[in-house]
C-alpha cells in the first residue's frame, strides 16, 4: 500500500510543489517509509528532475527548516509533477526503492517518470520474462516491472508518433495481474494516471482554478476544497497543454475494492467509490454493539485502540450507553506498526501512552479495527492488566478474522504470519476475557457492498488468477 499523487497546472508559471508537498502529508498514512516528487519545467535543461528520500513527508522535504524547504521548493519548481508515499510490500527498505521511478531517455516522449500503488501478483512471472529476453534487473521491485514494460510498449512507436497511453495501458492489463495504479509524467509534458481494471485500490480527481489534482485519497482534495471524482477501474486520466479527458482502456468483468482500505487503511475524512469512510466505520462499531454477547454493567468502559478505532468506538460506546474513554493516546512521532517493516514489539512500546486515572479498577472494551499480527494488541493488554490494574480486558474487533495472504498490496503475504491464519482465535492468546469478531455479514451491511468487495484475505476468494495459484502454491 502507497499514496501517490499528479497534479498538472494548465498556468505555466505555477509552482505546484508546494501542493505536491502538502498532497503526500494528507498521504501519509498510507506509506511512511520513503517519499519523493518528480516534476516536469520546460524552462530547465533537466526537463525532468526527481527528489526523494527514506523518511517521513517532513522529514524528506525539510517542512521545519524554511531555508532547506525553500530550496527544495525552488530547486524542483515545475507547473507538473508526481509524488508517492512507499510502504514496502516488495523489494527491501533501501532509499534506492524511494519512489517516483525515474528512467531517462535520449528522447523527451520516452524518458518518464512514474509512482505506483499495488502489488503485481505476477511480478515474478514478469521479472523472468524480462530477464529472459535480456533486461537487467537492478531492484525486487514491481515498480521495476512496470517501468522496464511501459518503457518496452513505448519504444513500439516511430520518432514522431504521440505515444497513445491508452493503447499502452490496454496492452498491460492483459499482461498484468494484481493491483496497479500508476502516475506518469514525460519529458514533452504529458501526464496520465491509470487505475488497475479491478479496481483494487482507490484513485480521484478533481481541478480547480487551473489546477487539475490526482490522488489516492479524496482527503488530498477536500483540504484543497475540491471536489472529488472517482477514476473508474480499467480508466486513465490523460492530460496535456490541450486539456484533459477520463478514459476506459480495458474492459472491466468485475470490480474488486479492498475492503480493508474502508475499515483500516484509508483517512478517517476520505471517500471512496462514493462511500464516506467515516460512515463505514460508524457502522461498525453499531453493529459491533448490535453483536455483543458480553452482559455489561457500569463498571465498563470502551477505549478505542488509536487511531484508525476511534470512529467505531464511539458509535460502539453511543450504542452500548457506555462511556467512551480515551485512556489509550497514541505517539504521532512513532508510525503504524502495522506499516513498521522491523522492531514491531519495541515500536508498540514507544507506540501508546495511558492514562491509569480513566482506566485503573475499570472493565475495557477495547475495540480495534482487525487482528493482522495480533502483536499490538497483545502487548497492549500486558501493559493495561499488569502496569494500569484494569480488571477485564475485552477485545472487539471491527472485521472477521484475516486468514489469508494479501498478494495485492497488503503486507501479509504469508498464511504463518497471519495470527488467525495459524491459529483458532482465543482470548487467552492475547490474555484478554473475552474475544469477538465483528461477523462477515456485518461486515458486508457496515460498507454496503458485497459483490464489489475483494474480500480474499478473509477466506481465500482471489479475484485474479495469479493470485489465487499464489494461495494455492502454485506459483511463487
Amino acid at each position: 500500500m502507497c499514496g501517490i499523487i499528479g497534479i498538472y497546472s494548465f498556468n505555466q508559471k505555477q509552482n505546484v510543489v508546494p501542493a505536491l508537498i502538502k498532497g503526500l502529508m494528507d498521504l501519509q498514512h498510507r506509506g511512511e517509509l520513503s517519499a519523493g516528487i518528480t516534476t516536469y519545467n520546460p524552462d530547465r535543461k533537466r526537463l525532468l528532475q526527481t527528489y526523494k528520500d527514506n523518511g517521513k513527508v517532513d522529514e524528506v522535504f525539510r517542512i521545519n527548516h524554511k531555508y532547506k524547504l525553500d530550496k527544495i521548493t525552488s530547486d524542483y519548481a515545475g507547473h507538473i509533477g508526481i509524488g508517492h508515499t512507499r510502504y514496502a510490500t516488495s523489494g527491501d527498505d533501501s532509499d534506492s526503492l524511494a519512489q517516483p521511478f525515474e528512467r531517462p531517455h535520449g528522447r523527451l516522449s520516452k524518458w518518464f517518470s512514474i509512482s505506483f500503488n499495488g502489488n503485481l501478483a505476477n511480478y515474478s512471472s514478469l521479472k523472468k520474462q524480462l530477464e529472459d529476453i535480456g533486461y537487467n534487473m537492478t531492484y525486487d521491485s514491481d515498480t521495476e516491472v512496470i517501468m522496464h514494460y511501459l518503457s518496452r510498449e513505448m519504444q513500439r512507436a516511430y520518432p514522431d508518433e504521440p505515444q497513445n497511453f491508452t493503447k499502452i495501458l490496454n496492452k498491460l492489463s492483459a499482461e498484468f495481474d494484481g493491483a496497479w495504479n500508476i502516475c506518469f509524467i514525460n519529458a514533452e509534458g504529458k501526464f496520465f494516471a491509470s487505475r488497475g481494471h479491478n479496481g483494487i485500490r482507490p484513485l480521484c480527481y478533481g481541478i480547480k482554478d487551473n489546477m487539475l489534482v490526482v490522488c489516492s485519497e479524496s482527503v488530498v482534495l477536500s483540504n484543497l476544497q475540491i471536489e472529488a471524482l472517482d477514476i473508474p477501474a480499467g480508466h486513465v486520466l490523460v492530460a496535456d497543454a490541450t486539456g484533459y479527458e477520463v478514459k476506459k482502456y480495458s474492459e472491466v468483468y468485475e470490480v474488486n475494492n479492498c475492503f480493508f482500505e474502508y475499515i483500516y487503511f484509508a483517512h478517517d475524512a476520505s471517500k471512496m467509490d462514493n462511500s464516506s469512510i467515516y460512515n463505514i466505520r460508524y457502522n461498525v462499531g453499531n453493529r459491533l454493539a448490535a453483536e455483543e454477547l458480553q452482559e455489561l454493567d457500569n463498571d465498563y468502559i470502551v477505549v478505542p485502540v488509536p487511531d484508525t478505532s476511534y470512529i467505531a468506538g464511539s458509535a460502539y460506546a453511543t450504542a452500548t450507553s457506555l462511556p467512551y474513554v480515551l485512556g489509550i493516546i497514541k505517539n504521532q512521532q512513532i508510525g503504524r506498526t502495522f506499516i513498521a517493516n522491523s522492531n514491531r514489539e519495541e515500536r508498540v512500546r514507544q507506540k501508546f501512552t495511558f492514562i491509569k486515572e480513566v482506566l485503573e479498577n475499570k472493565k475495557i472494551i477495547l475495540v480495534d479495527d482487525s487482528i493482522v499480527r495480533g502483536s499490538t494488541l497483545k502487548n497492549l493488554v500486558k501493559i493495561l492488566k499488569n502496569h494500569y490494574n484494569v480488571r477485564e480486558v475485552h477485545l472487539r474487533i471491527g472485521c472477521p478474522p484475516i486468514t489469508n495472504p494479501c498478494f495485492y498490496g497488503i503486507d501479509f503475504p504469508t498464511i504463518k504470519e497471519l495470527y488467525a491464519g495459524s491459529n483458532n482465535p482465543d482470548p487467552s492468546y492475547f490474555g484478554a476475557d473475552s474475544l469477538q469478531y465483528l461477523s462477515y455479514d456485518g461486515l458486508l451491511k457496515s460498507i454496503g457492498k458485497d459483490k464489489t468487495l475483494c474480500k480474499a484475505c478473509l477466506g481465500g476468494e482471489y479475484p485474479t488468477l495469479y493470485g489465487l495459484a499464489r494461495s494455492e502454491g502454485e506459483y511463487a
